[in-house]
């Protein structure tokens, strides 16, 4: 049977149908891990932030009590949840820029063909510590951070240089984290920004060359305008990844020290862990509110640009 023959087969009445089942047969396997695996935790959240719900109540239902708000009320009375809250907005005004900077560099360089090596070389050293388990990065920043047997401070002390307790100090701690964030979260940016820099027409640079135009006046007038979709998307996506930062400061400083690296996404899983549900149900959802406002507010931004 030919194309043209079994064409007619998928018109009609018969041939949507046929169509939408097709479709919903590809869809369920997505719509049902959203539900269980999304869309289900994050309603039971919400439920229970209006609960007095902690572990202890999981046997025995009945003994749970709507409270209303008042947990919501207890977030903005909690210290350590503010001082989560100041920690995560330092984290992602800080990461944001320099992860976006460092991936919009490298993009450059590599097309601009500055790499003496093959440039698959480049691409695959900066983009994997992206896809490597975070728990292991995590693990070898603070092996190589550690005060005494480090090599970071055996590296300084062979200059003569004393070095820090690096995880330590509240002054020191977060902004290690930040840095080792950037440099594990680049690779991805870089990536993405190198696709969108092959796809802008030389056209685009010989015109402005004719005009005169230097090397920075391309890059402003050109290059940026062209990655505007590209860097909106990436920033979202950077965004929403960093507001939820939570295994870096588990593993390096448990949220140490004094609470300099506790973020809002390890406080709320230390609630959880001491089995205040509804507390941190509460604090997820706002987590989770602030995350959608903060997407919404950066795509309405970036397209009005």
């Amino acid at each position: 049977m030919t194309v043209r023959e079994r064409t007619p087969l998928l018109r009609g009445p018969r041939g949507t149908l046929r169509r939408t089942g097709v479709a919903w047969i590809f869809v369920t396997p997505f719509v049902v891990m959203f539900a269980v695996f999304w869309a289900g935790p994050l309603l039971a959240g919400l439920g229970m932030s209006f609960t007095d719900m902690r572990s202890t109540d999981v046997r025995d239902p009945l003994g749970v009590n709507l409270v209303g708000v008042e947990n919501y009320l207890r977030l903005f009375d909690d210290e350590l949840m503010r001082q989560a809250a100041l920690n995560t907005l330092v984290f992602v005004v800080t990461a944001l820029p320099l992860t976006l900077a460092l991936g919009l560099a490298a993009a450059l360089a590599l097309n601009s063909g500055i790499a003496r090596l093959p440039a698959a070389f480049f691409r695959l050293g900066y983009y994997l510590p992206h896809i490597t388990s975070i728990i292991g990065i995590a693990v070898a920043w603070r092996f190589l951070l550690e005060p005494d047997a480090g090599p970071v401070n055996q590296v300084l002390g062979a200059v003569g240089i004393d070095g820090p307790s690096w995880l330590a100090d509240e002054s020191l701690a977060l902004p290690v984290i930040i840095v080792m964030t950037a440099w594990r979260s680049f690779g991805f940016d870089m990536v993405v920004f190198l696709a969108a820099l092959q796809g802008i027409p030389r056209e685009l640079y010989e015109a402005a060359e004719v005009d005169g135009a230097g090397r920075w006046d391309r890059f402003r007038s050109v290059t940026l305008p062209m990655l505007r979709p590209v860097l909106l998307f990436c920033t979202v996506y950077s965004s929403i990844g960093f507001t939820q930062f939570l295994e870096e400061p588990l593993v390096m400083t448990r949220g140490g020290p004094a609470g300099a690296t506790t973020s809002a996404s390890l406080a709320i899983y230390n609630e959880f862990g001491s089995g205040n549900y509804g507390y941190a149900g509460a604090a997820a959802t706002v987590l989770f509110t602030v995350i959608v406002a903060l997407a919404v507010l950066q795509f309405r931004v970036g397209r009005s640009r």
